[in-house]
C-alpha cells in the first residue's frame, strides 16, 4: 500500500548523498536529532539510500527481496524521533505493523520490512507467472501493490482476476468483461469458469489452472515464443543458456539464467553469477553488505544483485 507521507518542510534533495555526505556530517554536529539520524543511516549503509530530505526527516532505501525484486521503502521521521515511531510506506499490497520502542533504530525498520517482503514472495511469484504467461492489459511496470490483473482472452474479452495476497495460490476472484450485449465467446468462458472452477489446484501454476478450467490456450505476451513457453534464455554476458557443469560452482552448476533487467524495453537476462563477476570488473560498482549496485551492461539502468558465496 503506497501511503503519502507529509511533505511539509521536506524539499527532497540529493545533497546529502554521495558528494554531499559531508553536509550530513556537519548537521550531525548541530543537534542530537541529526546526530541520531546520521548514526543510524551509517549503521544501514549509504549505498541503499536513494533519496534524502535536506532536514533528514525523509529518506528512502532500495531493498532487494529473496527473488531479487527491487523495492523502495520510504521513511518519514517526526522531530521527536525516536520517541515516536517513523511513518513507513512502500509499494506493497498492505503495510506491516511496525513494532517500535524508544530503543528501536532504523535498522530495525529495515529488518521488519525485509520480513514483510519474505511473506509476500508467493503472492508476487503468482503475479509474475501471470505477467509472463498471458497478454496482460497495462502490463508495463505493474505496481507491486496491485493484486489485480486484466488478461486478454481474445475476441474483445477481458478476464479480471483478483489474487488473494493471504492465499495467492487459491482460486482467485474472476470476472469476465466484454462488449455489450455479451458475445458468445465471453458467455462460453464464463460458463466454463463456473462449471470447472472446482478443479483449481494449488499444486500447478496459475497459467495451467486457468487454461485447464477454460479449456483453451489464452493469448500470450508479445514476443513470447509459441513453441516453448519455458525455453531457456541465454545470458547476456556469457551467451550460454546454462552455467557450466562444474563441481566448483556447487548448487549453481548447470543452472539457467536467474536475473532479468527490470527495464521493460531491455528485459535482458543474465546468470546472477555472470552479472556479479561483470559488476565487480566495473570501477563504478558499489557494494553494501551482500548486494552489488551498478548498471545493466545493455541499457545502463540501475541493477542490484545479491552476492551468492555458496
Amino acid at each position: 500500500m503506497k501511503m503519502n507521507a507529509s511533505s511539509s518542510g521536506n524539499n527532497l534533495s540529493e545533497e546529502c548523498i554521495g558528494g554531499g555526505r559531508a553536509r550530513c556530517e556537519e548537521l550531525a554536529k548541530s543537534s542530537s536529532f541529526y546526530r541520531i539520524v546520521y548514526t543510524e543511516i551509517e549503521e544501514i549503509g549509504w549505498e541503499p539510500l536513494r533519496r534524502l530530505g535536506g532536514d533528514l526527516t525523509f529518506f528512502s532505501f532500495h531493498i532487494l527481496d529473496n527473488k531479487g525484486r527491487a523495492h523502495i521503502l520510504e521513511i518519514q521521521l517526526g522531530r521527536d524521533y525516536p520517541k515516536s515511531p517513523p511513518s513507513v510506506s512502500a509499494d506493497v499490497p498492505y503495510m506491516f505493523t511496525l513494532e517500535w520502542s524508544t530503543r528501536s533504530r532504523l535498522k530495525d525498520v529495515m529488518h521488519q520490512f525485509q520480513k514483510h517482503l519474505d511473506n509476500l514472495q508467493e503472492f508476487w511469484s503468482v503475479l509474475d507467472d501471470i505477467d509472463k504467461s498471458f497478454c496482460v492489459v497495462d502490463a508495463k511496470q505493474p505496481s507491486r501493490a496491485s493484486s489485480v490483473r486484466r488478461i486478454h482472452a481474445g475476441n474483445d474479452c477481458i478476464i479480471l482476476v483478483h489474487i488473494d495476497f493471504n492465499d495467492p495460490k487459491s482460486l482467485p476472484e474472476c470476472r469476465f468483461i466484454g462488449p455489450l450485449p455479451p458475445a458468445m465467446h465471453m458467455n462460453n468462458l464464463h460458463k466454463l469458469w463456473r462449471r470447472n472452477s472446482k478443479k483449481w489446484s494449488k499444486e500447478i501454476s496459475f497459467r495451467e489452472n486457468l487454461e485447464c478450467i477454460l479449456g483453451t490456450e489464452l493469448p500470450k505476451p508479445p514476443g513470447l515464443r509459441e513453441e516453448d513457453d519455458h525455453q531457456p534464455i541465454e545470458c547476456g554476458i556469457c551467451y550460454a543458456q546454462f552455467l557450466p557443469t562444474d563441481e566448483e560452482l556447487g548448487a549453481r552448476s548447470g543452472t539457467p539464467t536467474d536475473y532479468t533487467c527490470e527495464n521493460i524495453s531491455c528485459n535482458k537476462s543474465f546468470h546472477s553469477l555472470c552479472l556479479t563477476d561483470w559488476l565487480r570488473s566495473i570501477t563504478t560498482t558499489r557494494q553494501s553488505f551482500d548486494v552489488l549496485f551498478g548498471n545493466c551492461p545493455y541499457c545502463s539502468d540501475p541493477v542490484a544483485v545479491k552476492i551468492n558465496n555458496k
